[in-house]
């Protein structure tokens, strides 16, 4: 949050694999944030709860995309003292404002109170002063992958309690009818669109890139850019190894120098 206040871009690493130790190699590398699954992926709390202390080792913050259900599928991440949260397939202003109401404390929600656990230090952290550090230092995104919020983005990006609207180019395509396309027009305004929306009330623009686009993402005002992730680097390293292997030349099959091969 810290570099996002300060205007700078955030750059962020999307892990899959079931391991703290894949998060921890990530943090290290320099990532400002690591990002790890509960919508798409079988991680468990246990899990996500080491990946927080091995991005933590590295000054890494610990981003988790939430699985869409009751009030504890979006505080428990928070407890366990990721940095922040993402919810998924946002639909609606009544459905930003749910996503506030179950993840931010009074005055601005009624999330669920305990102060027991890792982000209120065991209950070493007073409570009112526990209440604003939470409502203060974790972040809480929204994703927009849909056309249907489309209609009130302007009123979803002014909620209080609200830090981040993060385009989802992949889910987008699918609900505009033209899945895989990513030179849609409709994607490309939408992509436009959101930073836009954003500036205008004080919120950061999140979205996925790569390589290529980084530039032009943060030219059109993303600061918060996801680049990479641990399934696709260790296929596309180890696809690689692998045609090495063919490209070089053929061993003498039979007998060489005694030896049965």
């Amino acid at each position: 949050m810290q570099k996002l206040r300060a205007g700078e871009v955030v750059s962020s690493f999307k892990i899959n694999l079931a391991c703290a130790r894949t998060a921890e190699i990530v943090a290290m590398q320099g990532f400002d944030c690591v990002w790890t699954d509960r919508e798409h992926t079988a991680n468990d709390w246990d899990l996500i709860e080491r990946q927080v202390w091995a991005t933590k080792a590295h000054d890494a913050d610990l981003m988790v995309r939430v699985s869409r259900g009751s009030y504890s599928d979006y505080v428990c991440a928070l407890e366990v003292d990721a940095a922040g949260i993402m919810v998924p397939h946002v639909m609606s202003l009544e459905d930003a404002r749910t996503v506030v109401r179950t993840t931010r404390f009074h005055p601005i929600g009624r999330r669920a109170l305990d102060g027991g656990n890792a982000d209120g230090r065991y209950a070493e952290v007073e409570t009112r002063e526990y209440i604003r550090e939470a409502n203060a230092e974790r972040f809480v995104a929204i994703q927009i992958e849909d056309p249907e919020p489309l209609a009130e983005l302007d009123a979803i990006a002014a909620l209080d309690g609200i830090d981040m609207l993060f385009f989802g180019p992949g889910d987008f395509s699918q609900g505009i009818g033209a899945p895989g396309e990513w030179d849609h027009p409709e994607i490309a305004r939408v992509c436009a669109l959101i930073p836009q929306v954003c500036a205008a009330h004080g919120k950061f623009a999140g979205t996925v890139g790569d390589t290529g686009s980084l530039n032009r993402l943060i030219d059109m005002g993303y600061r918060f850019i996801n680049v990479g992730a641990d399934v696709v680097g260790l296929s596309s390293y180890c696809r690689g190894i692998v045609e090495a292997f063919r490209r070089a030349p053929e061993t003498t099959r039979g007998v060489t120098r005694g030896v049965v091969q």
